[in-house]
């Protein structure tokens, strides 16, 4: 699927919900608006892209003939996926793009995430359970890898796209981030997603993306300063967090069941002077040595 077009399912379906009933002629003048896409679609173009919105977000768009207008039939459906809302938030445009472009040089957003170039055919044999051959580039690396892979969950972590998959050629699973594939292709050889496979459970205990069976669940506690931990009161660092001793106006401990990870010490770590790692002890002197090491840059003792 073509970037554009990917963005054209997301453009159509948030036009219907926050605008309601509209006849395909309303729908043109309402597109036309809008210029991040040069043009409206040709009446085959609108049914095909009705169709691959009910593919990729199983949501129906249905014609009242009576009338002659298009409605979303089953919005309820984006309560349940959460995936299809994230994405209508993150792609989506604001209502009344005029006066959003009047203001294009004081509104400020969040970049897209890297990779999304190859996010509609990934889906595609998601959608299909089909294998992808990829040429892949890891970093510090000059060559290229040759894979085929098994397409099982895709997840988004610090701004980049990563799709988790069996890797024939290592017989296990595998991460890989998309904007270090140069190619990508979409093969006829069928594969059956594991019938115990989910993504949340897969992911559940870790932060970010590194995922090592053999590491135990430890308990986590932190001491964040009260500026912190306003911030993890508002937005947890993980949903295991739970709050204990506090003083106000001072500190707060939390609490997470979680992997010791790469992912989980760099957050840790990017939390400055706002947060002490009390326990387990061993997560805590692996930090005071990356600090430790950190200060070397500076020739600091």
């Amino acid at each position: 699927m073509r970037s554009t077009t990917y963005h054209s399912y997301i453009k159509l379906l948030n036009l219907l919900l926050n605008n309601g009933e509209l006849t395909y002629e309303e729908i043109c003048l309402i597109w036309d608006d809008d210029p991040t896409i040069e043009t409206y679609p040709p009446i085959r173009t609108f049914h095909e892209y009705r169709k691959g919105i009910k593919e990729m977000f199983g949501i129906d768009i249905e014609c009242d003939r009576r009338r002659n207008v298009y409605y979303v039939k089953n919005p309820e459906v984006l309560e349940e996926n959460k995936p299809a809302q994230w994405l209508l938030d993150k792609y989506s445009i604001p209502k009344g793009f005029s006066a959003f472009t009047l203001l294009k040089n004081r509104v400020l957003l969040e970049e897209i995430p890297l990779g999304q170039a190859f996010l509609g055919r990934i889906m595609e044999a998601m959608r299909q359970n089909v294998e992808l051959k990829v040429d892949y580039q890891q970093y510090q690396r000059e060559d290229l890898q040759t894979f085929h892979f098994q397409p099982y969950a895709l997840k988004v972590y610090n701004h980049r796209w990563y799709l988790l998959g069996y890797l024939k050629e290592q017989k296990g699973l595998r991460i890989i981030a998309l904007d270090r594939i140069h190619t990508l292709d979409k093969l006829t050889t069928t594969f059956s997603l594991p019938a115990k496979f989910d993504a949340h459970k897969y992911f559940e205990n870790v932060i970010g993306i590194y995922v090592d069976k053999d590491l135990p669940i430890e308990e986590i506690k932190i001491r964040a300063n009260s500026k912190l931990a306003d911030y993890l009161r508002s937005t947890p660092l993980h949903n295991s967090q739970t709050e204990g001793r506090s003083k106000h106006g001072e500190f707060a401990e939390f609490t997470y069941r979680l992997c010791v990870t790469p992912d989980l010490i760099s957050q840790l770590l990017a939390m400055g002077e706002n947060v002490e790692i009390l326990k387990p002890k061993s997560l805590r002197e692996e930090v005071v040595k990356k600090l430790r090491s950190t200060l070397q840059n500076y020739n600091i003792e």
